[in-house]
């Protein structure tokens, strides 16, 4: 099959409702230090949380000032295993291969894929600053040819169907309507190619969403979607589960350690935490082949 680039394919205007105005927004002006200060240790920018035990022995560094790059290190080690954990779900790629980052933030998503499997990448997000940004890291590290960044709507991108061979969300589908996210990943993947998420969901056995995620909504200006919505929009759109795998315990240390990061915390911790530990809110990655 021959792969189309990206940018030869339809380009569409990134269209958007008024809350997808909002969202994008709210990206284009977040200089959040919980996401920037970890990036600068390696100039992988991540927008997601960490799984993993912590190096709790960073909080008994005397020093203040090394405490908190310790901190912040140790932060950042976990977010990066996070990532990886979702590049190792993405079935055999070859460098020829391309794959699909949605939402992808700051593009350190579509540089782990890159590194690890010497891939194409096309990374998309509402936010225009963002790609910039993104797009600027790519020629920084001279990856610029294979890994490029999109202000396009991940609902709506304008690539080649049936293109890439692998796709994901890494914490970003509570920002969209599933079956439309969905069957857009679908449109873009090969028969057999492989879609992964990592996201938080509410629990539907718990009952209702709880009060901790209402609060996260609001923090986030996001619509946390119940985990059984995920599982009946794949099967809407051409997704079968391969893989699904419960974080939640594993994500308990990032957010007990950054908790007690000063200069990192947003305030929305402990709703975290007591939302993970009461059962209504999971941690799940999820993958599937398209048939």
């Amino acid at each position: 099959m021959t792969i189309t680039h990206a940018d030869t394919a339809r380009t569409p205007v990134p269209t958007q409702s008024t809350y997808q105005s909002r969202v994008a927004d709210y990206w284009n002006a977040e200089e959040n230090p919980v996401n920037l200060e970890l990036g600068k240790i390696d100039d992988l920018y991540h927008h997601h949380y960490g799984i993993g035990e912590a190096d709790r022995s960073v909080l008994n560094e005397p020093d203040p000032g090394r405490r908190r790059d310790r901190v912040t290190g140790e932060l950042h080690r976990l977010e990066h295993a996070q990532a990886e954990l979702l590049a190792s779900h993405l079935g055999d790629l070859s460098p020829t291969d391309r794959v699909f980052d949605a939402g992808c933030g700051r593009g350190g998503g579509s540089v782990v894929a890159h590194l690890r499997y010497g891939c194409h990448a096309d990374g998309a997000t509402i936010s225009a600053k963002q790609a910039d940004f993104a797009n600027g890291q790519a020629r920084k590290r001279g990856i610029d040819d294979k890994v490029r960044y999109h202000h396009r709507n991940m609902l709506d991108t304008g690539f080649t169907p049936g293109a890439y061979a692998a796709s994901w969300n890494n914490e970003s589908t509570m920002y969209v309507e599933l079956d439309l996210l969905f069957a857009e990943h679908a449109r873009l993947l090969r028969r057999g190619g492989r879609y992964v998420t990592i996201t938080g969901c509410y629990n539907d056995a718990y009952g209702r969403a709880s009060r901790e995620v209402s609060l996260i909504n609001a923090h986030y200006i996001c619509d946390i979607h119940p985990r059984s919505e995920y599982f009946r929009a794949m099967a809407r759109n051409r997704l079968v589960p391969v893989h699904v795998e419960d974080l939640t315990e594993a994500a308990l240390p990032y957010w007990e350690l950054r908790r007690e990061a000063d200069h990192l915390v947003t305030g929305i911790e402990d709703t975290f935490l007591t939302a993970y530990r009461n059962g209504s809110f999971q941690y799940l990655l999820i993958a599937a082949e398209r048939v």
